[in-house]
């Protein structure tokens, strides 16, 4: 799987860059942290030193962004990061508030401007940083008008705690809402092969050149399997599904920036590998059509 060097491809100039705001520049592919925690994202990692090993792997293989959230754990996710990486050098962190944790696979919304600045001092103490490169609101709260969840992480970003500000799970009618509050350099919303449903945030990212973050990029579907269209083009290129996933969507937009999570370095180097598969414009239509379908 991955016949491309891995600690080679991010250097590659094919892979590309994106602007954060005007004083931030990550490259194309980045890092989810939300799976160096335990099972269901709760509690410790089953393999520590593993767990410890992705995220020391992270700067050699040319990773400069990794994205987590007080959520992931919680508070793990940020914990080990910082344990590992601090003081960042060279390293873009983003990270979220929002949600809340009651045990594993539950996450309930809370997006009350009071808890929001407490997430964010928390994760500011965790990550041991004065600022926050890129702080995301990790979705809105149905029972707090949206306009406040937004406006209190302005507020954040007026106090100097927060750089740069970016929104998460949000509908076309959320982003322009938002952006009318706040400078918005990023979206995160769930977009891969199978799932395109957030078409219309895409494409309104792209005219208004803001980072889109797809969130689950690894999932095919029926893709995947034996006889689907990604694993026909994957044993074409000696690649894995998942590689085909992440290439698809490099090649999707240019302000796409994947960020797969993984809590194994093999999985790690296999992902950033896929940076350097170049797909056939035939293959990108069947790809688009089978995703479509």
């Amino acid at each position: 799987m991955g016949e491309i060097p891995a600690a080679e491809v991010l250097t590659d100039s094919s892979t590309g860059t994106l602007r954060l705001g005007e004083d931030t520049v990550v490259r194309r592919l980045g890092f989810g942290a939300m799976r160096i925690t335990g099972r269901g994202t709760w509690g410790e990692p089953e393999n520590p030193q593993e767990a410890l090993a992705v995220l020391g792997r992270i700067p050699e293989l040319g990773i400069n962004l990794i994205d987590t959230a007080d959520s992931y754990g919680p508070h793990v996710s940020e914990e080990l990061i910082a344990d590992v990486l601090h003081p960042y050098r060279g390293l873009t962190i983003a990270t979220k508030g929002g949600l809340e944790r009651t045990g594993p696979g539950k996450w309930p919304r809370n997006g009350h401007p009071d808890h929001l600045k407490q997430a964010c001092e928390g994760s500011l103490r965790r990550l041991r940083v004065d600022q926050i490169d890129l702080y995301q609101l990790h979705s809105p709260d149905d029972d707090v008008p949206y306009e406040e969840s937004v406006g209190a992480i302005r507020e954040l970003q007026e106090e100097g705690k927060v750089r740069h500000v970016g929104i998460s799970n949000v509908s076309l009618e959320q982003l322009e809402q938002a952006r009318e509050i706040v400078d918005v350099v990023s979206v995160q919303n769930r977009f891969n092969l199978v799932d395109r449903g957030s078409e219309d945030v895409l494409e309104r990212c792209e005219e208004l050149g803001i980072c889109f973050f797809p969130w689950r990029p690894l999932g095919a579907g029926s893709l995947a399997e034996p006889g689907g269209v990604a694993a026909g083009i994957a044993a074409a290129h000696g690649a894995s599904s998942g590689q085909i996933a992440l290439a698809w969507l490099l090649h999707r937009s240019p302000v796409i920036a994947p960020i797969p999570g993984t809590s194994s370095v093999r999985h790690l180097e296999e992902n950033v590998a896929a940076a350097g598969i170049e797909l056939s414009e035939e293959e990108l239509e069947r790809l688009d059509e089978a995703g479509n379908g």
